[in-house]
């Protein structure tokens, strides 16, 4: 019983003391780096950070309730990332003078700020393998002191792209996962996956007979947005009617062919919808541009 009153005790504390300091204008940042517990739940091992950590947990907090901007103005309009290091070391006198500065820290044991610096010598200059070699170091370092994994892991992750560049994850969700979604949550994963500005120009209306679920699903491609809507009342024109089974729909969206399901309508619309999407890319940079 008492570790499940600790529990209770831990996250309450976290929430409310994290509002508490929120209230007398403190950001999320400042508020986790003083942050501490009550001894009692400082020294119990299930509050450790095995996974997560306070630090983290305290900026989610403040991100649920205020979102990203700190209420500093200058945070309303920054630059991006690589344009933002492009002018740090612009001012700091290239990235040479970076990479001592960033040295200097390291040698006095302050990895976080040469962290800091050699990314921006990473995004200023991204074929400098010298820069990123130094910043894989730091994060190699930071990441063996990292107490809980998901640290740990963002840390040694960003060090192996910036020594071997980027290394896709086997990421798979299978069809099983796929086939376990309903038929809702699958119109739903293409939306987040069009291209808005290339089809905001191409407004198109499909409507899907389920014959297994007894359902309608009507979609609008509408300036760049895909609208769903469920068991539709009203009429209006539209491009494509298929009538199908959800399995039906799994193959449709596996590459299978229109012309194979009961339908009115234009069927090449469905490849007009289709050829809007983005194809999924786990790939993606992390700690370079």
């Amino acid at each position: 019983m008492k570790f499940l009153s600790q529990q209770r005790d831990l996250y309450a504390y976290l929430h409310d003391q994290t509002l508490r300091l929120l209230n007398q204008g403190a950001t999320g940042i400042e508020i986790a780096e003083d942050f501490t517990l009550p001894p009692e739940l400082e020294n119990a091992w299930h509050a450790r950070g095995y996974y997560g950590s306070v630090s983290h947990n305290v900026k989610a907090i403040y991100q649920r309730y205020l979102g990203w901007f700190d209420g500093h103005p200058t945070s309303l309009w920054q630059h991006p990332p690589q344009a933002l290091a492009t002018r740090y070391v612009d001012v700091l006198g290239g990235v040479p003078a970076v990479l001592g500065k960033a040295q200097e820290y390291v040698d006095a044991g302050d990895l976080r700020f040469a962290a800091e610096l050699l990314k921006h010598a990473v995004f200023a200059d991204p074929d400098s393998s010298v820069a990123k070699n130094a910043l894989a170091e730091v994060y190699q370092r930071l990441g063996y002191g990292a107490e809980n994994p998901t640290w740990r892991n963002f840390y040694l992750v960003g060090a192996l792209e910036l020594r071997k560049g980027i290394t896709p994850p086997p990421l798979d969700i299978g069809g099983g996962m796929t086939a376990a979604l309903t038929v809702e949550q699958l119109f739903d994963s293409l939306a987040i996956r069009v291209d808005g500005p290339r089809a905001a120009a191409d407004p198109l209306t499909i409507e899907w007979r389920f014959t297994d679920l007894a359902a309608t699903i009507r979609t609008t491609l509408s300036n760049g947005a895909l609208i769903q809507t469920a068991n539709p009342t009203s009429a209006v024109d539209v491009d494509l009617t298929l009538t199908l089974t959800k399995e039906q729909l799994l193959g449709l969206l596996s590459g299978g062919d229109p012309d194979d399901l009961d339908h009115t309508g234009d069927p090449a619309v469905l490849g007009r919808l289709l050829a809007l999407l983005d194809s999924d890319d786990p790939g993606f940079a992390i700690v370079t541009p």
